[in-house]
């Protein structure tokens, strides 16, 4: 026919590809158990939890069994178990399940899918709660005699291989664009002091700032430097801070970030100046008079992380103070968790004397913790009886439960 191209002389049309690809998301988490020797004789079936760690965009557990999980083996053996603490349907995972040797010499006891052939594919959890794990993970009576077990402490390294797939089609082009530098070069603008019109002195140091940029962060500074200063007013005294809390506020209003001298809150604390003194907690109150809510929660995520038993009411008392309402319920729910201990701290005692409606608090954080234990239809060890026992966490984040 004419005008038909020979199949020779057909333009070439380039080939497009894609590909089914399926792997895993790995994550690992380190559990270290202190004075094993106390935690036996809690009772066949009752365990203590690690704390959640995320993989694969699911939440996950370490449960350790002191006097095993089934009755059948007499306390005879100890039990550990990896379990899916988040909602989830066919999970599919792979396990590593290491107990270390603590003697230096490596010999690690270790139950491992990684590496090995699987005849049945990777293992799968139905629903939140599944586990993968071993209910006679070692007799106790040789492992109270090993060097796993070093001055009544036991270390669990945990990995996790969630398996994840998708359809990866390669894209003929791709511009990659680089995180925003707009914080950089704001913080060049604070640092080279070029353009600024307007001067704080701060227990006679002085910082120069920029009247639209400070506006623009927060509204008390908005206000301060547009409604109630003089147009030819150029120094502003600041009695109600110190210089290097300033600076940190200057720093994360221009460059969207924390400095690197801002410090942690102390894991153990046993009065509230403790808490109270150290830079990140001044910030957090600073962030709370200026309307920095940014700069707000940035803090309280800093100082939730080394809350314990000795700390908790002396952050808790600090976060009502500064209307920090995430990390006041973050210690909320840990003191209801721990609260036997907690009440033996010293810094329950100031909290008691300077904010006593937050006992009324915690009680009903209490009340609340009890309803989603119920609610799940597990067996739990109630915090009401850690009242009536003793029970003490001794300054660790861990909290025991059956």
């Amino acid at each position: 026919m004419a005008g038909t191209l020979a199949p020779e002389q057909s333009p070439l049309v380039s080939p497009t590809t894609s590909r089914y690809v399926t792997e895993t998301l790995n994550g690992s988490h380190k559990f270290v158990i202190e004075g094993y020797s106390l935690a036996k004789g809690m009772g066949v079936g009752k365990y203590i939890a690690s704390d959640l760690f995320m993989v694969g965009g699911h939440q996950w557990a370490i449960y350790f069994y002191p006097d095993g999980k089934n009755t059948e083996d007499n306390t005879a053996y100890v039990s550990v178990f990896i379990a899916l603490a988040s909602d989830g349907t066919d999970v599919r995972a792979l396990f590593e399940l290491t107990l270390l040797d603590q003697s230096g010499q490596e010999k690690h006891k270790v139950h491992s899918h990684f590496d090995r052939s699987l005849e049945g594919g990777p293992y799968t959890l139905k629903y939140k709660g599944s586990m993968w794990g071993y209910k006679r993970f070692f007799r106790r009576t040789l492992l109270e005699s090993s060097d796993y077990l070093k001055d009544d402490c036991l270390k669990f390294n945990c990995t996790v291989g969630v398996v994840v797939s998708a359809v990866d089609c390669p894209r003929l082009t791709s511009v990659k664009v680089p995180e925003s530098d707009i914080g950089a070069h704001f913080g060049m603008l604070l640092e080279s002091m070029e353009g600024s019109d307007v001067t704080f002195n701060v227990a006679g140091e002085k910082f120069a700032a920029h009247k639209l940029v400070l506006a623009a962060r927060s509204p008390e500074f908005r206000s301060k430097l547009f409604d109630g200063l003089d147009e030819d007013e150029q120094e502003i005294v600041v009695t109600d801070l110190e210089p290097k809390v300033f600076k940190a506020m200057l720093h994360f209003i221009y460059r969207d970030a924390l400095t690197d001298v801002v410090d942690m809150v102390p894991s153990t604390s046993s009065s509230e100046s403790v808490v109270s003194e150290t830079l990140t907690a001044k910030l957090l109150a600073a962030a709370d008079s200026y309307g920095l809510e940014r700069l707000k929660l940035m803090c309280e995520s800093r100082i939730c992380k080394d809350i314990c038993v000795n700390s908790v009411a002396d952050v808790l008392t600090w976060a009502d103070h500064c209307h920090a309402a995430e990390l006041k319920a973050v210690c909320l729910k840990f003191a209801a968790q721990n609260i036997a201990a907690v009440m033996r701290s010293d810094g329950f005692e100031f909290m008691k004397e300077k904010c006593p409606w937050l006992q009324s608090e915690m009680l009903k954080t209490i009340a609340g913790c009890e309803s989603d234990y119920c609610s799940t239809g597990e067996k739990s060890r109630s915090v009401w009886a850690q009242l009536s026992d003793g029970d003490d966490s001794n300054g660790r984040r861990v909290r025991q439960r059956t």
